[in-house]
């Protein structure tokens, strides 16, 4: 990965393909005490919003995903859309019928502020982008919805760290959620998911090209660190079984690991790595991961259950069974703390927690409960 840009973020001067861009009215004060003088999201749009503005979803996508969720490689845009079987004409989410949004996270990197961003005076944020907070991230979108004139999402959609805020939409501004549904996701990040992001983080900060966050103009950038940070996540977001059938102890092609060669499940995290250094930032990484680890529905609001108890909206809550990173107790307790017995089911898959970008029909069927 030698030739890896020193960020794989989207800067200003990029193609903006299909990205379009809200602007927050002033500053944002943050959970952590922190205050971002200015933002920007960016998202993307598909469908037409009606004469109410009743019929939106709000799609929220995982760590390293962003707005682009359903369409082709186009200029601007690094990868297809990461839910293309479930947003367009007659696909669960009906473009026809609804009008979907789908925003780049606060402290992301494709498009939306994020420490890749300038600061108030054109400086990359860098080390001095604050801390922000699943219930910041949320806030931002606020403002995005009041700028679309959007005061109520038909529904609001998410997994994995995208289920995350979907939650905390439901429980921080209930009255703007009718429906929601929360997939492969939990109330708060538990000892071991907080765990496995250690050493992720600990790879981006050792990496001797971070330069404690501020490499925006050095020739090389952190790829190293964020590719082991990604190689140790995708191993939690897949199952062992899959990885023993997929892989087993091959070698990769004629390579030999007796002799300095890979395995195939080596080359397969390898791979992984690569695509991620090139359409992500080490930055953005981190600030996301940690927003992650702090992620509480239940914090100062006496817990978790009184924070579940103000959900009004209709709920989906789904987990995945081979689903090792988010298992499904933290689902099962979603569940169980909602008022109206919510909706509660389990994608059968052996690709564990990916399963929720890749079981497309199983997450349909959850998309058309929750909206039917």
């Amino acid at each position: 990965m030698t030739d890896a840009p020193v960020t794989g973020a989207w800067r200003i001067g990029d193609p903006p393909g299909r990205r379009k861009f809200v602007t927050g009215p002033g500053a944002l004060a943050l959970e952590a005490g922190g205050v971002l003088p200015g933002f920007t999201l960016a998202y993307e749009t598909w469908g037409t919003l009606n004469s109410d503005a009743s019929n939106a979803v709000l799609v929220e996508h995982a760590l390293t995903g962003d707005s682009h969720a359903a369409g082709p490689l186009v200029p601007g845009h690094p990868s297809a859309g990461w839910w293309d079987g479930l947003i367009g004409p007659g696909k669960a989410l009906d473009t026809g019928e609804f009008f979907v949004v789908v925003p780049n996270v606060l402290g992301g990197c494709q498009g939306s502020t994020g420490p890749s961003s300038p600061d108030p005076d054109g400086t990359p944020w860098g080390s001095r982008f604050p801390v922000v907070t699943v219930r910041d991230q949320v806030a931002a979108e606020a403002v995005l919805a009041d700028h679309l004139g959007i005061t109520r999402w038909a529904a609001v959609v998410g997994g994995s760290m995208g289920g995350m805020r979907a939650l905390e939409w439901a429980v921080t501004l209930p009255s703007r959620v009718a429906s929601v549904l929360v997939l492969a996701s939990t109330a708060r990040a538990s000892a071991e998911q907080i765990a496995w992001a250690a050493p992720q983080l600990h790879a981006i900060r050792s990496d001797s090209f971070f330069h404690g966050g501020d490499y925006y103009s050095a020739p090389e950038g952190p790829h190293r660190g964020l590719g082991v940070a990604r190689r140790i996540a995708h191993v939690t977001y897949r199952s062992e079984p899959e990885l023993a059938r997929r892989f087993g102890r091959e070698p990769q092609g004629a390579e030999d690991p007796l002799r300095g060669g890979r395995f195939a499940v080596e080359s397969y995290l390898d791979h992984h790595a690569g695509k991620l250094v090139g359409r992500f930032d080490a930055n953005s990484y981190v600030v996301l991961t940690e927003s992650m680890n702090t992620h509480d529905i239940g914090r100062d609001r006496g817990g978790v259950a009184a924070a579940l108890g103000r959900v009004t909206a209709r709920a989906v809550i789904g987990g995945v069974d081979s689903d090792r990173l988010y298992p499904l107790h933290q689902s099962a307790e979603i569940a169980s703390g909602i008022p109206g017995s919510p909706e509660s089911s389990v994608v059968s898959s052996p690709y564990g927690h990916d399963s929720f970008l890749i079981e497309t029909g199983q997450v349909a069927a959850l998309v058309k409960a929750l909206l039917g």
